[in-house]
């Protein structure tokens, strides 16, 4: 695995601090894992070191796979130009992706990330309705262009960012944990409908204050905000608020979709058959790592888009290679039954997971689909207080076993599950009995219990900044 050529850790160290912006985050900042090579859900670090990538949602399929690999060379070897030449890949593809989708859903415009396909979604929806003003979930991350950090409270509400715009309306992530309105009190019908009301407020008052309801903006589930799954019926409240106001749905599938749920290919259709966004955002791993993503809407709205009389092309969006990187990963997924694997391999796991939890009181929840997981981490089941320095401390003594898995949250307290697909049963008890012995060393050592209690001294921001990386990151004290 090893490359006698190659730069040296430090020295690779070095040239980032160098030459790259200090505001780009790495991983496990403190102590940084090198990469050198990668197979399936695999990861080797200059001295062939084996990690377990259990944080990986870019590598959908599996990290260089070769039947991916085979058809980006073959491709590239033939033809790759500007997206503005005409060429059977991307119609074909096209064909393909929207045959996926709900009848209503067939028109795709090709872009070159996740980011870029949330921008165009807002462009598309604001020619669409007329309006402006944009509902969003509170922590929810969109992307990182301007547009986007907008309407994501998790970067426009913490260190560096501005705060809220006057036509950015923030509804309550519909979390029966920890959020608003919780299990402990309402029924799943009943959470369903008081979180879908509060996205009504702020229809009426987006209407009233003249801005209009351009669109309700969010993930099909929730993963910065801790990896949240909507209460049944929630979508189906909501949309039917947004419509009536005048508004458009856009449904961002750039983290849940491609099969990662398991049971359904997108993740907004865990919430019912019936339930048709009017616009659907594709990202991360359309392409398997590499740069596409896509925007799906229907006719009426591409043509609202295209009535306004302003072009719109894209030069490297949908280009040839990106077109057969795309359709061989849809191959994938359906040649190697990716997605029974992760409703298998996902159920197992939650299985376990929640086996741990009946053995480990810090566990507070475990929820999620398929490969879409997380474990939430907390001080006292009763009260729920999030144990932020705890879930830190856990993904720290993970990556010293040499397990790769990251924590996020509004407390940074939930442990994420998100990985390739070709995640095995093997794999799931390695990742379980790793984190078993790390619970169990935390409640067996006092010292570590104690360096713990020192670690709360952190803000959540440092926790955050430690797992992200980036200059101003403290390292805890474990």
């Amino acid at each position: 695995m090893c490359d006698k050529e190659q730069l040296s850790k430090k020295e690779t160290i070095a040239l980032r601090t160098k030459h790259i912006g200090p505001s780009c985050k790495l991983f496990f900042w403190s102590d940084p894992v090198k990469i050198i090579q990668a197979k399936g859900c695999y990861m080797y670090d200059e001295e062939g070191k084996r990690y377990l990538d259990c944080i990986n949602n870019v590598c959908h399929v599996g990290h260089c796979h070769p039947h991916v690999v085979s058809a980006a060379t073959k491709q590239m070897a033939v033809l790759n130009t500007n997206s503005r030449f005409l060429h059977d890949s991307l119609v074909l593809y096209a064909e393909r992706l929207t045959a996926t989708f709900p009848p209503k859903l067939n028109v795709c415009f090709f872009v070159n990330s996740g980011s870029e396909a949330n921008d165009l979604a807002i462009r598309i929806a604001q020619a669409h309705t007329g309006n402006k003003d944009i509902i969003t979930l509170d922590h929810a991350y969109h992307g990182h262009v301007i547009s986007l950090i907008d309407i994501s409270p998790y970067k426009f509400n913490h260190p560096g960012g501005e705060g809220q715009r006057d036509w950015v309306h923030v509804a309550p992530v519909p979390d029966s944990y920890r959020g608003k309105y919780t299990d402990k009190e309402y029924t799943t019908e009943e959470l369903a409908e008081k979180y879908a009301d509060d996205v009504k407020i702020f229809c009426e008052k987006a209407n009233r204050q003249g801005g209009g309801v351009c669109a309700f903006f969010a993930e099909s589930m929730q993963s910065c905000g801790g990896q949240i799954v909507y209460p049944p019926g929630y979508l189906r409240r909501v949309y039917k608020h947004v419509r009536a106001a005048g508004g458009v749905c856009v449904a961002d599938e750039v983290q849940v979709g491609f099969g990662r749920v398991g049971s359904h290919l997108w993740a907004f259709q865990l919430q019912g058959d019936d339930i048709v966004p009017d616009i659907v955002t594709l990202g991360k791993p359309m392409g398997n790592g590499h740069p596409v993503s896509a925007v799906i809407t229907t006719r009426e709205i591409a043509e609202s888009f295209g009535a306004t009389g302003m072009e719109y092309f894209n030069t490297f969006g949908g280009n040839p290679v990106s077109a057969a990187i795309a359709n061989a990963v849809m191959d994938v997924i359906e040649n190697e039954k990716l997605m029974e694997n992760a409703t298998n391999v996902g159920n197992y796991l939650k299985e376990e997971f929640n086996k741990l939890k009946n053995k480990h009181v810090i566990i507070g929840d475990v929820r999620g689909h398929g490969m879409f997981l997380g474990v939430d981490l907390v001080k006292n089941r009763e009260t729920r207080e999030p144990a932020t320095a705890e879930a830190a401390y856990v993904n720290k003594r993970l990556k010293e076993k040499f397990i790769l898995l990251s924590n996020d949250g509004p407390y940074h307290n939930v442990l994420k599950f998100k990985s390739p697909l070709v995640f095995s049963v093997d794999d799931a008890d390695e990742l379980i009995q790793k984190l078993d012995e790390v619970l169990c060393e935390m409640e067996e050592s006092e010292n570590v219990i104690a360096n713990i209690g020192k670690a709360t001294q952190l803000t959540i921001g440092h926790a955050q900044s430690e797992m992200n990386g980036g200059a101003n990151s403290i390292p805890l004290q474990v």
